[in-house]
Order: structure tokens, then sequence, then C-alpha cells
């Protein structure tokens, strides 16, 4: 392995901000035109538009519960054929809400959806949660088999999770093994079985638990959101995870913000020993996240402990702040997985470390299976960074349940405490024009 000096070239910072049309996948197949498209959903093609206030809504009471009035407003829009349910300008409380197919969300500039804080008012489901089928709690905003779903605005979803957040560090102090789903708090947006999936222009803040949770669905769109949780001080918004993609193919995630206290983009599809085997799970494939901003969340993006199976991930021109990792792979010792062709172009800003491969041991459990088909991260580049690395580039462990393989990393320059860059444990890795130094004094 050969690592020539880097020359970094103006070119190389020039033009993060010039919109990138996307050809192909890291493993040659062709970028469908979908992703390249990232003109805003009309507002007046979606249908009649249902201002909440006009149906029994009260914009004069910010502390009334008004599941019940805003459920009947998505329910008859429903009835009349589809249509758009506004949040007008003023703040409105509610539990956990359901839109039916036909029925989109607009938070209108100065317009608050704000949660409940008493997980009481919140409907026990069948649903998705941590790699599993499970009857738990629903999200604020629910859209089960609704193609075509979108949330657009200007306005703010509030999942006013910071009792949540009280209760679950409550729970960490009397049992540190305290789950997540014993903490007994909501997500903010759980859409599921959907097509044709767009999220754009709306702030999401202190969701209860994690802020955008899809599953099983394809063609998702989320433009221009920011997506914020406490991460410094107390009470930190746990596991605030901005956008969560389980079983998901086809996604652009283009210049968004996201500063969480957990990871950014989460790659999830199952977990276990089994996993493969398991109805319901699945791979995650064809995940493009353009011009993003990341602030201190766990990773830019992140092949998490709940996924198995992921291919054909693009990040492209993203910045970070005091981000942890650029990219995170969790390998469960428990759980067979596949993580291959990933590109990551154009990464610049500040981060604990810009690459690490993480044994994931945290509330695993692993069973009889011989043979156990063998774990590996496969085709993935890294290049055209420029980063300031708080602690390493580059970070793995010795391990033999899982294989890396066919690493490139290529003209990157980069700051660490420990400029060492040990790619050993990689199998066919090329490093060109690299230079990982001492930061500067």
């Amino acid at each position: 392995m050969k690592i020539r000096p880097l020359i970094l070239a103006a070119a190389l910072l020039a033009g993060l901000s010039a919109q990138a049309k996307f050809t192909e996948f890291p493993d040659g197949s062709k970028v469908p035109d979908w992703f390249n498209d990232t003109k805003v959903p009309a507002l007046a093609k979606l249908g009649k538009q249902y201002v909440v206030t006009d149906y029994g809504v009260t914009a004069s009471d910010s502390t009334l519960i008004q599941t019940e009035a805003l459920q009947k407003v998505i329910d008859l829009a429903a009835e009349q054929g589809g249509g758009v349910v506004v949040i007008p300008e003023g703040t409105f409380l509610s539990g956990s809400l359901f839109f039916k197919p036909g029925t989109h969300l607009h938070v209108a500039k100065g317009g608050k959806l704000k949660g409940s804080d008493a997980i009481t008012h919140y409907k026990i489901i069948k649903t998705r949660l941590e790699g599993q089928t499970i009857d738990y709690f629903a999200a604020l905003v629910n859209a089960d088999g609704v193609d075509g779903f979108t949330i657009t605005g200007e306005g703010t979803i509030d999942g006013n999770g910071h009792r949540y957040y009280d209760e679950f560090w409550l729970r960490r102090k009397v049992n540190r093994n305290c789950t997540n789903l014993e903490a007994l708090r909501p997500r903010m947006v759980y859409i599921s079985n959907s097509k044709d999936v767009t999220v754009q222009g709306v702030r999401m803040v202190n969701s209860g638990f994690w802020t955008n949770h899809l599953y099983n669905c394809s063609r998702i769109k989320y433009l221009g959101v920011t997506i914020l949780a406490p991460t410094d001080g107390y009470p930190k918004g746990p596991s605030t995870d901005a956008l969560d993609l389980d079983v998901c193919k086809d996604v652009l995630v283009s210049q968004c913000y996201m500063n969480v206290n957990d990871d950014g983009v989460c790659l999830k599809g199952g977990k276990g020993t089994w996993v493969d085997t398991i109805p319901g799970n699945g791979p995650v494939s064809n995940v493009i996240i353009d011009r993003c901003t990341f602030g201190k969340t766990n990773a830019g993006v992140t092949f998490g402990s709940e996924a198995w199976d992921c291919s054909n991930v693009i990040m492209k021109d993203c910045k970070f702040d005091g981000t942890f990792h650029v990219l995170l792979f969790k390998m469960r010792p428990d759980t067979p997985q596949q993580y291959r062709n990933v590109l990551i172009d154009g990464a610049t800003g500040t981060v604990r470390n810009a690459v690490e491969v993480q044994t994931w041991t945290q509330f695993f459990d692993k069973v009889e299976r011989d043979p156990m088909p063998v774990s590996g991260v496969d085709n993935v580049t890294f290049r055209n960074g420029h980063l300031i690395c708080t602690r390493d580039f580059y970070k793995d462990r010795k391990t033999d349940f899982y294989t890396l393989r066919n690493f490139t990393f290529r003209d990157i320059w980069a700051s660490a405490p420990d400029p060492t860059f040990d790619t050993s444990q990689i199998t066919d890795c090329t490093v060109e024009n690299v230079t990982v130094t001492l930061p500067e004094k």
C-alpha cells in the first residue's frame, strides 16, 4: 500500500453548495432520475385544504389536548376524497394522530403541532421498533399505507420531550440496563408501508424518542428539514435519532440540518442470529444523503445496531460541526450483517472520528446457528475529505466475527491527535493522496 502526499486542490471545497447530478450507485447500477428532482410539492395540487380551526379545533388555548378534534379533521378530509390538513398559526397540543390515504399534513409558518408529554395520550398499536414488530405506543404523527403522503410547511412539529428525557435518565440511575422501550416514550413521526413520501421544510424539535421512523417504505424524500433535540446540558434527548430508515428503498435526504442526541441518518432492518429468516425484516438500499449539515449527532450515516443488509449508500458534499462520526458501522456479534457499496464524497468540518467500525454488544442475544453466516463490510470509498478529527481519522478493532474488504481512501486531508492511519485489518485497501497530520498548536 502506497501513501502519497496530498495536494489539496482549491476545487475540492469550491462546489459544495452546487447540486450534483447523481448518475450511478456504488455497485454500478443507474440512479433513477427521481433522485435528481428536488422540487417542492405544490400545496394547491394536493387537494382541498382543511384548516383545522375551521373545523372545531381552537387556537385560543395552547394547553388544551385536542387529539380527538384534530383526528376528526383528518377523518373528514379522508372521507371527502383527501386533502391537506393545515395547522395554522398557533400551538395545537395533541396525542397520537393517524393520517389516512389521500391526506397530507401542512404546518404553516407560525404554526406548531405539539405532542402531549403524557404517554397516556398515545394509543398502543402494533408497530415496528428496535428491529421487531411489537405492541407499543404510536407516534405523534402516524401514516400507514398512505402512498404519496407529505408533511410540508415552515412551521414546527414539537415532540415536547423533556419530561420523557427526565424519566429516561431517572430510570437509568435506578437500572443501568433499562432499555429504550421500558422508558415508555413516543416517536414524533412514524410512516409505514407507504411509497412516494415527501417531508419538506418543517422544523422537528424535541422528539420524545426517534424523530422520524420509516418502515417498509420506498421513494422517500426529506428536503430542507431541520431536526433538533437537546445534545448538551441536562436533560439530553436520549435516542432522538433524526431519521431511521427501516426496510426502506430509494431514499433522498437533501439539504437537511440535524443536531440530535444520537444518529443522524440511521439504517435499520432487523437484528438477531436468525434475522434473515424473520418475516418483516429486510434490506435498506439506494440511499443518497446530499448537502446536509450535521451538528452534534452520533454520525452522519450509521449502519445501525438493528441493521443487517444495507447497500448502495451515497453521502455527497455534507458538512460536520462537532459530529461524532462521518460514517459509522455497528457490528453485532449476534447478527449476520452485510454492509456494502458505500460512497462518501466531499465531507468537510470537525468530527470525533471520520470512519469507525464499532463492535456493538449492548442488549444482544446470540443463539445457536451452525454455520453462522459471516458478517462484513465491502466496497467502501471515502474521497475528497477535509476534516479536523478530535480523536481518530479511521478506527476499527481486530476481531474474527466480521471482515473488512475493498476500502478506498482518496484525496483526503485530515488532522488527528494520533495521525496513525492503520488499515491493516482491511483486505484490499487503497490509500491514495491522503494526509493525516497532527493538529495545529
